[in-house]
């Protein structure tokens, strides 16, 4: 693992229980952190973590970045709000009565370079009332209290005219900021995206946004009512908006195009593009509903998955069961040959299996390949085999850890093909396993069977969602078979060894005593002269291996022990197979025959 890491210790507590369970965590340079009983780590995992991390601070940054871009409209707003009613508070100072109804005509039809206009105006007329009066009765007669009232007035407007230039450039001012924010925000959610090559539209969209709505003050020469809103509409907006942010922190208060931008996925979403859903094959595969390779099992209608019944009576009941139809096992290279199934295995599920099995399966007694995945045995282990007449075959068992994920993670894919030396299987493209032909596959052309069980043979439920099953044609996954499981593995029947199953679970070591010499005295018969027969019996295990004398003692206790006991021959090992032939090699150097040896 790259870079050095730091430990820390979380104690979890549980309010129905004074037990506290600790978990020890590493954190990495970048900030991540996972629990210790992960380790060790690839250099893939590590950088994933590491990416995360990173993209999560991403997240945090543009997230402040936009918070501050709120408060600062938020406080634009508020000063724009507080000059309006200072204009306000100023023009009702200055406006004689005389003058209240031409000013109130100009507020009707609204904006405050109006207000100033008319202040103006009335001002012009005002003095020319006053010089008009002088003409007729002369200067010396003129009010001192006019003039006193004149002077207060053109002061109070030049007042008002500074304010509302001082106002106009604050509000350029802050516009531009805000403008150059919400540019370097883009230009960073882009880099962060990937689009750098679209900022430089965003800024001439931005620059012809900027050209439709001229900024206040930009135009102090042409006409001041395009400048400005209504008295009445911008104080609505104002008052609106600032009630909904203070009801509502979520939402913007302003209308341009950048605020009503409707909110997407978060960065993470966005890394994984047009990624696949969980219910569906990746389309690398090509596994489309119908085509010319094959067509689409399940589901029937709509994408509801399948899932086994919470407290089924057997491994029948609730099982989904569907038909591959068209199999032919002499052109297995050309015709049907490949079932895909997309599921979901809970992080608290234990176990599930699937089933492939030929027209006269018997209820399932006879299957061709068994897929069983185990969560907690034996720290996680995939358990492929076979059954005959109700007897399962030598398991091959595959470490969970040596595998791609299955348990806890959304959605896995398993790929079955089907070809002339066995079963291939592939758990998300990684070829894990083989399962070699243990009985021939019929002749001719003819369906087989998958089946879902409901349950392991002892009635535990099985915990888990079938999305999609497809069946057809592909060309053969299997490349390099050095290390994949079960390739040129031996099989065969042992020829003296029995396999007694359907035994009651045992739980203990007297338990395992009292079985094995109920087994002794059973077959002491058939174990020759001297009564000797070798009898293997596990705890917690519901089936026991018996060896007699010879192969003809074998078959005779299948017919005579078959009404008390489910007996079947047992299946050798690659081992045994090896030591019986280094057995029969030395005999034949000694000039001596050896029938069988002796078996541990």
């Amino acid at each position: 693992m790259a870079g050095s890491s730091s430990r820390q210790t979380n104690n979890p507590t549980s309010s129905s229980s004074t037990t506290s369970a600790k978990t020890e965590m590493v954190t990495l340079p970048s900030g991540a952190s996972y629990p210790t009983f992960l380790e060790p780590l690839t250099k893939n995992e590590t950088a994933l973590l590491e990416t995360y991390e990173r993209i999560k601070h991403y997240e945090k940054e543009a997230a402040r970045l936009k918070a501050e871009e709120a408060k600062r409209r938020l406080e634009e707003a508020d000063e724009r709000y507080r000059a309006k009613v200072r204009e306000r508070e100023r023009a009702e100072g200055v406006i004689t009565n005389e003058e209240d109804d031409d000013d109130a005509e100009n507020n009707a039809e609204g904006t405050t370079n109006g207000k100033a206009a008319a202040a103006t105006t009335n001002m012009e007329q005002q003095q020319q009332y006053d010089h008009d009066d002088g003409e007729g009765g002369g200067s010396e007669e003129e009010d001192e209290e006019a003039i006193q009232r004149r002077n207060k007035r053109a002061e109070e407007i030049s007042k008002l005219r500074e304010d509302v230039t001082a106002a106009r450039d604050a509000k350029n001012q802050k516009k531009a900021m805000k403008e150059a924010a919400r540019q370097k925000e883009e230009a960073m959610r882009r880099e962060l995206l990937g689009e750098g090559g679209v900022v430089g539209d965003a800024d001439k969209m931005s620059e012809e946004n900027s050209r439709k709505r001229p900024l206040v003050g930009n135009n102090d020469d042409g006409d001041d009512e395009n400048d400005y809103m209504d008295d009445d509409e911008e104080d609505t907006t104002l008052q609106h908006a600032l009630s909904t942010h203070l009801l509502k922190p979520n939402n913007n208060y302003s209308s341009n195009p950048w605020d009503e931008k409707p909110k997407g996925p978060s960065l993470i979403a966005n890394m994984g593009g047009g990624s696949t859903p969980i219910h569906d094959f990746s389309k690398k595969l090509g596994m489309s509903k119908v085509s010319l390779d094959g067509s689409v099992l399940f589901p029937y209608e709509g994408n509801l998955p399948w899932e086994p019944p919470a407290q089924p009576v057997d491994f029948l009941d609730g099982c989904l069961e569907l038909e591959l139809p068209d199999f032919d096992a002499a052109t297995t290279s050309t015709g049907n040959n490949t079932i895909a199934i997309k599921f979901k295995a809970p992080e608290e599920s234990k176990r599930f299996s699937i089933n492939i099995a030929t027209p006269h399966h018997d209820g399932y007694n006879n299957i061709r390949f068994h897929f069983n995945p185990r969560h907690y045995q034996k720290g996680g282990q995939l358990v492929i085999n076979d059954r005959k007449e109700s007897m399962w075959g030598n398991d091959l068992s595959v470490p969970l850890s040596t595998l791609p994920l299955m348990f806890g993670v959304q959605a896995c894919t398993l790929i079955v093909q089907i070809n002339e030396e066995g079963f291939d299987v592939f758990v998300e493209g990684q070829h894990c396993a083989r399962l070699e032909h243990r009985t021939m596959l019929p002749k001719g052309k003819g369906p087989l069977f998958v089946q879902f069980p409901s349950s392991d043979d002892y009635g535990n439920p099985e915990n888990w969602l079938v999305y999609r099953v497809w069946w057809g044609r592909k060309a053969s996954m299997a490349k390099d078979l050095n290390g994949v499981a079960g390739v040129n593995i031996y099989d065969s029947v042992h020829p003296k060894k029995l396999w007694i199953s359907g035994l009651s679970k045992l739980r203990s070591d007297p338990e395992v005593d009292l079985r094995r010499a109920e087994l002794e005295r059973a077959f002491r018969k058939y174990g020759g002269p001297s009564g000797a027969v070798l009898v293997s019996v596990q705890k917690d295990s519901t089936f026991a291996f018996v060896e007699v004398a010879s192969e003809q003692k074998a078959d005779l206790a299948l017919l005579e022990m078959a009404n008390k006991y489910r007996v079947n021959k047992a299946r050798r090992t690659k081992h045994e197979a090896l030591m019986e032939e280094r057995a029969a090699k030395e005999a034949a150097e000694k000039g001596t025959v050896k029938e069988s040896v002796d078996w541990d």
